[in-house]
């Protein structure tokens, strides 16, 4: 007796294939229908499991995978047991196929985000291209109404599916999101279709249907074009490293030699020149390398001007995040004090780190790295002629740049003794790397910190790994946001992973302190001995760099027999610790002049 599925209750992709079936002898084989009240129980079901899966976008990304591969698995297997008197090579090949692909799709492809990706806009490009001959040929009898909606679809579908390819971790998020309100929206249809009577379900069902979708596909093309123009601008508005930063074939093996430099204008304050540099250093492996940075000299100064040696705070991972290639240099980097300091008379060197604008990996939070390229810069900027820089030296540094700059005095020692360093500062530094990675998921935004700290060890310790240390469904996102720096348009696409994840599982597949990582990370937490006064300057209202993690990295070091100067500033968070209005400011300017003066410093641990 021929039965059927109640419109909507066939599994998705299934509406043509299932409901009307030709059988051996050219009868129509149909599936068996629902009672009324099971539609209203699949109904809740359905809007229950969304609702969960909408504001838990990697749960609902495992869950799609699953959905994916069964819905093609049961698709094909329907084709194939149908009955053949009606039925061709391209439909068994079709229905072949999806069952293939099914079972390719649960046993690799919901495992491997990156090409489910790829998988969803080559469906969606697909889908369109057939929407829009469909709609141009006018098949089966569609109205101009439903042709000219099919064919605006078609174009929507087209540029998401193009756009896929650029923005991966944007995509995998919105399948998902899709996924779960599909999910939803089907489970009302069959609350109201239990619900209601037969023949007002079918009647409801008809009403405004075209002028629905037309409606409908306009919005979806709308929404496409400005996805659209937004990439786009991303793309065009991304920095872009030029040929001041390639490495010279004659490369010397020294650190700390000045390789090439130029003029540089952007966002130099009056009173000031500035060059940008290119030197030698190490890297965080301990084999040559290259660095960029900047250097300013105070142009009414008899004389040679003591040096401020400049580490700035994250501005990315990626290659294209170097502070001299951004339109705000000093600002990304959250530089404080800039023209008081030119006002003081002192010059400023500030580098960019290896692997930022130059070739290399950027090591992130990873002492040796970052230490070296703050101290081979100082060297190279007292080898350009046109600047005339003293030989004392006090570093600065905030967040990553705090990391970098007790780093540097740690590493002096033996690395630079040459040079003459008489201080250093660490503002809100990221001085206990295990502590902070550790807290990151906890932190509004902290997953953006998160995807670069695991691509710069990846990338520099053989036994951390993408694959190993986050969870499959976040290996895209944590992929894609590495690769954006923090003042480029583009990090927007970021901060939308960031917002999708903040409700949802911890990207870490290990915890931070256990297994390789934990290992690498404890051997960048700078412990000393600092042989220069040491001031380490924090935030109580620091929600990134916790307080308490900070307080107790100072008890350690005063244990160790340290003497760090520590200073809070109440109210002043992550950022607003070195805005010009922060306390921290005249302190800081006023320490660094005592620095210079040779006045004693204070024992921070008495």
């Amino acid at each position: 007796m021929p039965t059927r599925w109640p419109r909507g209750a066939a599994p998705a992709g299934t509406d043509a294939m299932a409901s009307a079936t030709p059988g051996q002898h050219g009868h129509v084989t149909r599936l068996p229908s629902l009672p009324r009240w099971g539609l209203v129980l699949v109904g809740v079901l359905a809007v229950g499991v969304g609702v969960v899966l909408a504001t838990r976008p990697l749960t609902s990304l495992q869950a799609l995978g699953l959905y994916l591969g069964l819905a093609l698995v049961l698709l094909g297997g329907l084709g194939l047991i149908r009955g053949r008197s009606e039925w061709d090579a391209l439909d068994t090949a079709r229905a072949t196929g999806a069952v293939v692909l099914g079972v390719l799709v649960l046993l690799w492809l919901r495992h491997d985000f990156d090409l489910l990706a790829l998988a969803v806009g080559a469906a969606l490009v697909i889908s369109g291209l057939r929407r829009l001959w469909m709609a141009a040929r006018g098949v089966s009898g569609a109205g101009a109404v439903d042709r000219l909606a099919s064919g605006l679809l078609a174009g929507a579908e087209i540029l998401v599916g193009l756009l896929a390819l650029r923005w991966p971790d944007l995509t995998l998020l919105a399948a998902a999101v899709i996924f779960a309100v599909r999910l939803v929206v089907h489970g009302v249809r069959l609350i109201g279709r239990g619900l209601a009577k037969p023949q007002r379900a079918e009647v409801r069902a008809g009403q405004h249907r075209a002028w629905l979708r037309l409606t409908g596909s306009v919005l979806a093309l709308l929404l496409a074009l400005g996805a659209g123009v937004l990439g786009y601008q991303a793309r065009t508005h991304a920095p872009a490293v030029d040929a001041f930063y390639a490495t010279p074939d004659d490369l010397p093996a020294e650190p700390g030699v000045l390789l090439r430099s130029e003029p540089f204008t952007r966002d130099v304050p009056a009173g000031a020149t500035g060059w940008r540099i290119l030197y030698t250093t190490t890297a965080a492996d301990g084999l040559p390398a290259t660095a960029s940075g900047l250097v300013l000299t105070p142009d009414d100064v008899d004389g040679p001007a003591p040096v401020i040696a400049w580490a700035h705070g994250t501005t990315g991972w990626a290659t294209q995040c170097a502070p001299t290639l951004l339109t705000h240099p000093f600002e990304a980097g959250a530089m404080p004090a800039l023209e008081p300091l030119v006002a003081q008379g002192w010059a400023l060197v500030a580098t960019d780190y290896t692997g930022l604008g130059t070739p290399g990996p950027h090591p992130y939070l990873i002492g040796a790295g970052e230490g070296h390229s703050v101290l081979d810069g100082i060297r190279a900027a007292q080898q350009l002629t046109d600047a005339d820089l003293a030989s004392e030296t006090v570093v600065w540094g905030h967040s990553q740049g705090g990391h970098a700059a007790l780093w540097t005095g740690q590493l002096a020692p033996d690395y630079a003794p040459d040079l003459d360093l008489l201080g250093i500062v660490a503002m809100a530094p990221a001085a206990d790397v295990t502590a902070l990675a550790q807290s990151l998921p906890t932190v509004s935004g902290g997953e953006l910190f998160s995807s670069y700290v695991i691509a710069a060890y990846a990338a520099h310790y053989p036994g951390v790994t993408l694959e190993e240390q986050v969870i499959p469904p976040a290996r895209t996102l944590v992929r894609e946001m590495s690769g954006r720096c923090l003042a480029e348009p583009s990090i927007l696409a970021s901060l939308v992973s960031v917002l999708s994840l903040a409700r949802d599982q911890s990207v870490y597949a290990i915890p931070p302190t256990e297994g390789a990582l934990g290992e690498a990370l404890a051997e960048n937490i700078p412990t000393g001995p600092f042989p220069v006064p040491l001031l380490i300057a924090q935030g109580e209202a620091d929600t990134l760099i916790q307080p308490t993690d900070q307080q107790a990295y100072v008890d350690r070091l005063c244990a160790a027999g340290q003497s760090p100067e520590y200073r809070i500033y109440p109210g002043r968070d992550h950022l607003s610790v070195v805005e010009p209005e922060s306390a921290l400011i005249d302190d800081l300017l006023a320490w660094t002049t005592n620095r210079f003066a040779g006045a004693p410093a204070e024992d921070g641990c008495g």
